[in-house]
């Protein structure tokens, strides 16, 4: 169940090489789960771990463009732990998805992210959430865990980037990549 009111700034941290439906189903969802205030969309200008397909620049143009009612910035940290450290935001919601979680444990210092903020986690339908719970008890602070229900979504970043499933992008992005001949080979 979520939790509402005690946040004052909901964080969404990704590559976004591309943005997509599924990207914006999670932050609507967890604005309005969470009754969030604020949400801020942070374009990782080099993800430590990932390669990305454009730069920094065209990411944040294509955030800006599928996230028009938040604010989008560049993220300069590597790491989600750098980034708290760095800014500091007070009661800060940080939000994700089931398969983010599931990788949760391997981010640099897990414990110390949930030291400083708390996680949202977007669940879909049909996603194991025996997996999910495994890696919530094994946490040094699961409490600081929130979930909330999300519809099923196909959009993947790889599948568009291949060059499929373009309906699955806002249409605002849809025109960025079509008009700046992005994601083609």
């Amino acid at each position: 169940m979520a939790v509402t009111g005690l946040f004052s700034v909901g964080l969404f941290g990704g590559a976004f090489d591309p943005p997509h439906s599924g990207h914006v189903a999670l932050s609507a969802g967890a604005k309005s789960a969470f009754d969030l205030p604020r949400l801020i969309v942070l374009v990782s200008a080099d993800p430590g771990h990932k390669r990305t397909h454009c730069p920094p620049h065209v990411r944040l143009e294509l955030a800006r463009a599928a996230f028009p009612d938040d604010e989008v910035v560049l993220d300069p940290y590597p790491r989600t732990i750098d980034l708290l450290r760095a800014e500091q935001y007070a009661s800060p919601l940080f939000v994700l998805g089931a398969d983010e979680l599931a990788r949760f444990p391997s981010w640099k210092e897990p414990d110390a992210v949930l030291a400083l903020a708390e996680l949202a986690v977007g669940t879909r339908p049909g996603y194991p959430r025996g997996q999910l719970e495994e890696v919530v008890a094994g946490l040094s602070r699961p409490e600081r865990v929130h979930f909330f229900e999300l519809e099923a979504d196909p959009a993947s970043s790889t599948e568009i980037r291949a060059g499929q499933g373009f309906e699955r992008v806002p249409p605002a992005v849809a025109a960025l990549i079509r008009d700046r001949g992005l994601y083609t080979d």
